[in-house]
Formats: C-alpha cells, structure tokens, sequence
C-alpha cells in the first residue's frame, strides 16, 4: 500500500468496517434507475492555496486567500482552511476579508502555475477512466463502473487517485464515492480535507434525507429561502411533496428537486461537453417592484455566477457579460457587453440598461458569461482584478 494513503482514513456512512463493496448490477438498490454505477468526484482542497503553499511552506499555517487587491475591488478566489476559520470564503471581497482577518495574507493568482498542476491531475484521473468529466481545473467525476484497476473496486481508485495526487502534485485532495454524480459530490465534502467518503447504494436513502435542501444541486439562496420557508429544511421534508406540488411552486425545476431530495440522479458522466456559456437566475415572488429591487439582488446572483464559472474551470474562456430579465408581463430581455472579467459593476450597468427598456416589475433575473476558446496564459482569472 501506498504511504500516502494513510495520511487519514477515510469516512464510510453507515458503518465503521473499512470494506469496500464491488457494485454491480445485482446490487439491491430499488431506489435508483439501474444500472447502478460506481462515480467518483474529485476535486484538490482549497486549490490555489495548496499550490502556493506547497510551493513556499512558509506560508502553512498562516491564513492565505489567493485573489485580488483590496484597494481594487479584488476579491478572494480561495483561502485555506486557517483563513476559513475567520469567517473568509471565495467570492468575499478583499477588503472584507481583511477586516476578518487583519494578518490574512493576499497574493494573486498564478493560471499558469495552477494549469500546469491541473494537467498533473487530469493525467492521473484519466490512468483509471476514459469517463472523466472535469468540472474545474481540479475537480472531476469519473464513471469507473467498467474499471477493473484496482480489483474494481471504487474506494481503492479513489484511494490510489489521492495518494498519487499527493506524491506527484504535492497537494491533498478529497473524494467522495457513491452510484451517482449528485450523492458522489456530496459525500466527497463530507470528510475535508484530504478525506474519502463512501456512500453504498443501500446507504443513499438515508444519507440525503438528513441533508439540508440548500446541498441540493441547483438550489441557491433564494431557492433554499423559498423551500424553508414552505417547511422544507431537509430532503427528508421535501420528501412529503408531491410532484404536482413541487412543479406548482418551482416550475420545470420541482422535477429535478423531486428526483433529487431521494438521491436519484440519472446524469451520466460526460467528456464530450462543450460549454457556451455559464448563467444562474432566480424567479421571484412577488415580483421585484423596481430598478433599485433588481441592483440589490445582483450581488447574489454574482456569487452564484461566480461559483459556477471557478467550478467549470473557465475562468480564461469569457467572452461577453450578459444578463436577462423577464418582466411581469413575461417579456424577456438581454443586454450585453463584451469582457473578460465577469465584474459586478459591469453587471450592474448591463442591469440598468436592460431594466429601462420596459420600466415595470420583474419576475426572473439571471447573469451569465459567453465562453470562446481557452485565452493565453496571460489571461485574467475571475477573481483577479487588471491592476493586479
């Protein structure tokens, strides 16, 4: 066995026996669509900040953010787990962080550095799978369901893939084993750092009934507000709705919440997808009365913008800026601007734009991003501000 492998043991729900299972299509799992698959998700514990820290240990144990400047309008694109512990976390503005945590160090961003750690990454996910769908330049799932490394067994290859990632690259990473992308994504958060958690077929039922409506993929703030205050603060609450109920109140999106708060999850793991772009919306009920109600909801949507390009590893494909707003009355509009730096103000001034071509109260907004080729290695990340 591999050194690195005992770095930490690993977390099994359900039971402390360190034993893997070898799923097939057999396994009782009445639950989930067959066939039932053994995914892995991957993905380095706070990226950036391994690497510059693996690259100067002076730094280890001193709270570190990788990201802008404060002084102009940076923001943190990670932070390591000592700067977490004041409250700090990606997508948190500079300044603010530096008012949790005084002593923070802030350096920025090195893409190139961390591209070439992310192909050392990508080079040993693919060792195992053809299936490996990358998320960010960290993060994937793998289908191993038809691997034979490793006795076939998915808790040894996500054993293996940390260790290899520690020996090779220098850094920790987690990983969460489970029949699905959804269940396998939340279980790989569930022992961090450098941890793996399996969770069985047979376990999933009662593994996302405990987990709170805001771990569901797809479910923002507002969302998750939404559910809450409907009575809905766990899977197993949203359990009670019917389907009918959950389309009334959340559109073509109850069906997915419906499957999901039971851990079904069909997706399948993909490596021919080719983004266009990268958005999130929110409906609103009521609706948003007026321009000053829409500007104070941009922050919000930013974040989740924000999140969703950092974990689609975009950063360096940004073309245009956009947002869409569907009015009351269900006319829809778009204003756009062509940037490579998804910045809030830029967002706000395409709000402000937008909004004024039919001044009335607003059901749905929605940022996004249009993505083209990969930019050269110069190119800003998201988090990075031109000064810098």
């Amino acid at each position: 066995m591999t050194k690195g492998l005992l770095r930490q043991p690993f977390f099994i729900v359900g039971t402390v026996l360190l034993r893997d299972t070898v799923w097939n299509h057999s396994t009782p799992f009445a639950r989930l669509q067959p066939p039932v698959r053994k995914i892995i998700h991957c993905d380095c514990d706070c990226f950036y900040a391994s690497v510059e820290m693996r690259d100067d240990p002076s730094l280890r144990g001193k709270p570190l953010a990788v990201g802008g400047r404060a002084d102009q309008r940076g923001v943190v694109a990670t932070c390591n787990y000592e700067a977490r512990r004041f409250g700090i976390h990606s997508a948190m503005a500079t300044a603010q962080a530096l008012k949790l945590c005084p002593h923070l160090i802030v350096i920025p961003p090195n893409m190139e550095k961390y591209r070439i750690a992310s192909r050392q990454i990508m080079d040993i996910y693919q060792t195992y799978t053809e299936l490996v769908e990358p998320l960010s330049l960290d993060e994937a799932y793998l289908d191993v369901t038809a691997s034979t490394q490793c006795k076939g067994s998915a808790t040894l290859i996500a054993q293996e893939i940390r260790a290899r990632i520690f020996e090779t690259v220098g850094i920790t990473a987690s990983a969460g084993v489970a029949p699905n992308k959804f269940v396998a994504k939340i279980a790989s958060d569930w022992n961090k750092p450098d941890g793996l958690c399996l969770v069985r077929p047979e376990e999933v039922d009662d593994f996302v009934a405990a987990l709170p409506v805001k771990k569901l993929h797809g479910v923002g703030k507002v969302t998750a507000a939404k559910l809450n205050k409907l009575g809905a603060e766990t899977c197993g609450d949203l359990r009670s709705w019917t389907l009918q109920e959950l389309q009334h109140h959340f559109g073509s999106f109850g069906a997915r919440l419906h499957d999901l708060c039971r851990g079904i999850d069909v997706r399948e793991v993909s490596n021919a997808r080719e983004r266009k772009s990268i958005s999130t919306e929110e409906t609103y009920t009521p609706d948003i009365p007026d321009l000053a109600g829409c500007l104070a909801l941009v922050p919000e949507l930013w974040e989740s913008l924000s999140g969703r390009i950092k974990r689609c590893g975009a950063e360096g494909q940004i073309e245009k800026l956009y947002v869409k707003i569907r009015f009351a009355d269900f006319h829809r509009t778009t204003a756009e601007c062509v940037g490579s730096v998804p910045d809030i103000d830029t967002f706000r001034r395409l709000m402000d734009t937008a909004w004024h071509r039919s001044p009335q109260p607003v059901r749905l907004l929605g940022l996004g991003v249009r993505l083209g080729e990969t930019n050269s290695s110069d190119q800003l990340s998201l988090f990075t501000d031109q000064a810098v």
